[in-house]
C-alpha cells in the first residue's frame, strides 16, 4: 500500500526495492551513520533488508517509514519515520536522517512538518516523541525550533566505539502541534 505525502521541495513516500542504491549510498557516509543505529559497515544487502522490513511493519501498522524523495529526480536523500506505533496509547517515536550534501537546505523541517501532520491528523496520534544522542546538537535544536519539549536526559544508554552515550528525550502533543502550526 504505497503512501505519498507531497511537499514543496520534497515528497515523503514509501520505499521501493529500487531505492536500495540511494539508501546505501547516503547511509554509509560516516557523518550520517554516526547518529544512527545501523550495521557498520553498512552493505547494499542491509538496504534491501531494511526495505523489506519497512514493508512488513507498514502492513502491521507498527512503522510508517518514508523515504525523503527529491522533487528533482525522485531519489531518496534521507528517511523519516514514525516508529514503535502504540495504538492503545496513541503515540509513536519520530526518527530521521538526511544525506550530508542535502543538509542546511530546509529539507528536514519540511519533512518533519509533513510527518507530524500525517501522525497527528491522519493517524490520530496524541504524542510523538524523539530520542537524540547527546552530541547531535543540530537535531536537538531542530526539534526545539519545531516546538518539541525537552523531557530529560537518559544517561549512558548506548555503547558505541568504546564510549557510553547519553540520550536526550523530546516530545510533542497533538494540541501543541496545532498551536505551532497556527504560529507559522
Amino acid at each position: 500500500m504505497p503512501i505519498k505525502l507531497p511537499g514543496k521541495k520534497i515528497n515523503l513516500r514509501t520505499l521501493k526495492k529500487s531505492d536500495a542504491d540511494s539508501i546505501f549510498k547516503y547511509i554509509k557516509d560516516s557523518r550520517v551513520a554516526k547518529y544512527l543505529n545501523t550495521p557498520n559497515p553498512y552493505k547494499l544487502k542491509d538496504a534491501y533488508e531494511y526495505i523489506r522490513k519497512t514493508e512488513r511493519e507498514l502492513r502491521k501498522k507498527e512503522l510508517y517509514n518514508f523515504g525523503i524523495a527529491s522533487k528533482d529526480n525522485n531519489e531518496i536523500i534521507g528517511m523519516i519515520s514514525l516508529m514503535d506505533v502504540d495504538w492503545e496509547n496513541k503515540k509513536a517515536e519520530i526518527g530521521y536522517w538526511l544525506a550530508k550534501k542535502y543538509q542546511g537546505r530546509k529539507i528536514m523541517p519540511e519533512a518533519i512538518s509533513l510527518i507530524l501532520n500525517f501522525g497527528f491528523k491522519k493517524l490520530k496520534l496524541h504524542r510523538i516523541y524523539a530520542k537524540v544522542m547527546h552530541f547531535n546538537k543540530r537535531s536537538a535544536n531542530l526539534l526545539e525550533k519545531f516546538g518539541f519539549k525537552y523531557e530529560g536526559r537518559l544517561r549512558k544508554t548506548h555503547h558505541r566505539k568504546g564510549k557510553w552515550l547519553d540520550e536526550l528525550r523530546y516530545s510533542m502533543l497533538k494540541n501543541e502541534f496545532k498551536i505551532y502550526i497556527n504560529k507559522k
